[in-house]
């Protein structure tokens, strides 16, 4: 009774988890197929001004209406995404390698280098990432590259405590101990055996950083501390339109917001069936 009470709602829950997967997987498909085909088909420099046909509602010759000064806001929402993917992709790497370096140096040496440096990750943890990072890029002109520094340098934490973690668990398997015993140096050992191990775990914890970045960057452009607001971000678009909401023009704030939302659920979604295949027990539990 009990065999047939659990295969009747794992039944439910595993077609619910692949449909999920299968509308991450879609969606995130469509954003990488429209990132990919669209900006080099269409030069967004050349969308000219046409104060005449400005904040135009959705229509059939624009699906999501027109901004401010006129421009196709589909168009412009399209490269937006492309240029918060970008940074949002390069920080997530960016804060991975430094996380990753940091956490397994931190684990396989141990001792008193451990112990600082874990002190070092709680001491920045204390501070709130995006009041960090809006220091961080207030000592910058707004551009990419000083998003990307901000993000790098303020998410690497939750990365640097996975990989130790990861480094200290393989750390007692007997393939590290024989490599110890017959002669190998820590480095060589961290750099053969343990930093290999904990590569999965590091490109998940990149994969799911990528929202985080996204966010990140959309705040900061904002707040008018990211990208110039020339340049067409995700960010940037919503910090535009604050003026046509309070007017009552909602969509000029709407769909960015959803380019926002939606694509960084998807990934998210995808990174945490990773996430089950990688943990099996985590798996099961799910199943029960």
């Amino acid at each position: 009774m009990a065999d047939l009470t659990w295969r009747a709602t794992a039944a439910p829950r595993r077609s619910t988890r692949t449909w999920r997967v299968s509308t991450s997987a879609v969606v995130v498909g469509l954003v990488v197929l429209a990132v990919l085909v669209v900006p080099p088909l269409v030069n967004l420099d050349e969308q000219a001004v046409d104060l005449g046909a400005k904040l135009q509602p959705p229509s059939w010759a624009h699906p999501f209406g027109t901004d401010d000064v006129g421009r196709d806001l589909l168009l412009r929402c399209v490269y937006g995404l492309r240029v918060s993917l970008l940074v949002g992709v390069v920080a997530a790497v960016v804060a991975t390698v430094i996380g990753t370096a940091v956490g397994a140096a931190a684990a396989a040496f141990g001792g008193w280098a451990d112990r600082v440096v874990m002190r070092l990750v709680d001491l920045f943890s204390s501070v709130p990432h995006l009041l960090l990072g809006i220091f961080i890029v207030a000592m910058f002109r707004p551009g990419v590259w000083p998003v990307v520094i901000s993000v790098g340098l303020t998410h690497w934490l939750s990365t640097a405590r996975i990989v130790r973690a990861e480094v200290l668990s393989l750390r007692s398997r007997p393939y590290v101990d024989a490599a110890i015993s017959g002669g190998a140096s820590r480095w060589r050992v961290t750099v053969r055996h343990l930093v290999p191990g904990v590569l999965p775990q590091a490109g998940l914890a990149a994969v799911l950083m990528v929202p985080h970045a996204i966010w990140h960057e959309s705040a900061l452009s904002f707040l008018g501390l990211g990208l110039p607001t020339h340049q067409a971000s995700l960010g940037t678009l919503v910090q535009s339109a604050r003026g046509s909401l309070l007017a009552g023009d909602w969509w000029p704030t709407l769909f960015p917001g959803l380019f926002i939302i939606v694509p960084t659920l998807a990934i998210a979604g995808l990174a945490g069936a990773w996430r089950e295949r990688l943990n099996p027990r985590r798996r099961s539990e799910l199943m029960l």
